[in-house]
């Protein structure tokens, strides 16, 4: 009777070990896939034109003429 309560015990004592050593598999909510989020990304996506070159800047106009070297 003795030995079949150390069995059970050492049963019992895997089995509490191996739950608390098990993994939580719960995410975060910001982490589930939301569809209303997905749906809004891919038209968002689809509206975007593919590439849109930048304007050429405009060339800078000086407003006072630098010195002459003979000037110095």
């Amino acid at each position: 009777m003795n030995e079949t309560k150390r069995c059970l015990l050492a049963i019992f004592s895997a089995l509490a070990v191996n739950a608390l050593m098990v993994r939580a598999h719960a995410a975060p909510p910001t982490v589930t896939p939301s569809p209303g989020y997905d749906a809004r990304l891919q038209e968002q996506r689809a509206a975007q034109p593919i590439y849109q070159p930048a304007p050429a800047p405009k060339p800078v106009v000086r407003r006072h003429r630098k010195p002459s070297r003979a000037a110095r």
